[in-house]
């Protein structure tokens, strides 16, 4: 198996905003980005108005600079990662923002929801190998063969 390179495509400049309510997956996914030796910043939000909050700048949160990808759960309080990523859509400062689901969440419902909302892809947290190591694989290799179009910042 290829051995991860220490930053994605060596894109050292691109930040993960993971949406996640729980702290145990929050800790355990950033726990995976380390001992693949990823050092990529990652900023947490606990929601999706806390989300919205990092990615605009607003509410107190300094702005998420871009290039970034969001790793967004479905299931939490206030607002929830559908909602989150048909507000994105919507904003056209952050209409194409790259966005994975990370999820418990194996309801069809949900699944095509988050692809009619364009997302990157759906991964279902127990699918997503022990400790998240196999995320973290396939967010590596996903991030060495896509272009991003130029960002304003």
């Amino acid at each position: 198996m290829e051995q991860l390179t220490g930053t994605f495509a060596a894109r050292k400049e691109l930040h993960i905003l993971l949406v996640d309510d729980d702290d145990g997956d929050a800790k355990a996914v950033r726990r995976a980005f380390r001992k693949a030796n990823i050092a990529n910043e990652i900023t947490r939000a606990v929601d999706g108005i806390d989300a919205l909050s990092v990615l605009r700048g607003t509410g107190g949160k300094t702005r998420l600079a871009p290039p970034y990808v969001v790793l967004a759960d479905i299931n939490m309080p206030r607002m929830n990662g559908i909602d989150l990523v048909a507000e994105l859509r919507s904003d056209p400062a952050l209409h194409n923002v790259v966005v994975f689901f990370l999820t418990t969440s194996k309801d069809q419902q949900d699944i095509t929801a988050a692809y009619n909302l364009n997302a990157a892809g759906y991964i279902a947290k127990e699918t997503a190998g022990r400790d998240f190591l196999q995320l973290v694989n396939m967010m590596d290799r996903y991030w060495r063969i896509i272009e991003l179009p130029a960002t304003e910042t």
